[in-house]
């Protein structure tokens, strides 16, 4: 099969060009600002780029830690299937890891495909509204709502149908360059298959908030998950509320210390004071302690920390 590589000024007319002949989508990347997709029709399979030589890496990129905190007034831009796209580790800690706070304005049907990513981590958290969607082998599609999170192993076959009008969702991913690749043979939803297969040592995970306890948690409260089992101890991830005391956190050993705030104001102690409001998003680098403190009443953090993922 011959391959041609074709270099335009954006990729998303050009693109369209392309589909339109008839050519199909196999293969988009970045998922957050699209610069390259590979198309094929017949014998031809085309690799359209905005940027010639940006691939994703066979190796994982070494992690580089930084103190990152990303207010909220930072834009977004119009991503994959239309959805649009905040940027919250600009730096992308040396391209280990990317965090999105994606979001659907107008909600309704999803121009989304089945397709899957070559990734090593990768968690879908709803902050708010409703979002429908399906996974290889898990049944029925399901609707996750404010609280809710999914784990997407690595090659699991997913699809998002519909949402409701101003879903917002944050997604977390390791390496931060991957590429989403159709399956064009597999429609979804299928079978119901066996709920704990393995996909290269993970298994998915649906985490309904509705049905989870909060219990202590240093000085708060905190909704667990079951993400360090389903990763096989890669990540751990919990909803947070501080009932208005401080949170002091002990060093993270491993990689990604990752906060949201999904509800209400605080400060954020580590690397000076840091104001805190709903959407602001930080990463603290590893060995070093932090601290929420003068929290509203109603103050809830997303906190996601992984360990050195090889």
């Amino acid at each position: 099969m011959s391959e041609i590589e074709l270099v335009c000024t954006e990729l998303g007319p050009a693109l369209d060009v392309l589909r339109g002949s008839g050519f199909r989508l196999d293969i988009i990347y970045p998922a957050d600002s699209p610069h390259t997709a590979i198309l094929a029709k017949d014998s031809a399979t085309v690799r359209l780029t905005t940027e010639p030589g940006a691939v994703p890496a066979d190796a994982l990129p070494q992690f580089k830690p930084e103190f990152v905190h990303t207010p909220t007034g930072e834009g977004a831009g119009e991503g994959r299937a239309g959805m649009l796209y905040r940027d919250l580790i600009p730096s992308r800690l040396g391209g280990r890891y990317i965090a999105s706070h994606i979001m659907i304005p107008e909600g309704g049907p999803v121009s989304d495909w089945v397709h899957y990513h070559h990734v090593r981590f990768q968690m879908i958290y709803v902050r708010s509204g409703w979002v429908r969607v399906a996974y290889e082998n898990q049944g029925e599609p399901f609707v996750m709502v404010a609280g809710d999170l999914v784990l997407q192993p690595p090659e699991i076959r997913h699809r998002v149908f519909e949402s409701s009008p101003g879903l917002e969702v944050v997604e977390i991913g390791c390496p931060a360059l991957h590429p989403t690749l159709a399956d064009h043979e597999m429609a979804l939803p299928n079978r119901l298959g066996d709920p704990q297969r393995s996909f290269s040592g993970q298994r998915f995970l649906r985490h309904i908030a509705a049905d989870t306890p909060w219990t202590p948690f240093l000085t708060g409260e905190a909704q667990e998950t079951a993400m360090g089992q389903a990763t096989g101890g890669i990540a751990q991830v919990r909803t947070i509320r501080t009932g208005g005391a401080t949170l002091t956190f002990p060093p993270h050993a491993g990689e990604l210390a990752f906060g949201f705030v999904l509800d209400g104001t605080a400060r954020l102690n580590s690397h000076g004071d840091h104001p805190l409001s709903a959407s602001d998003s930080f990463v603290i680098p590893p060995s070093e302690p932090w601290s929420i403190e003068d929290a509203s009443s109603d103050f809830r953090l997303l906190h996601v920390t992984t360990a050195a993922i090889e």
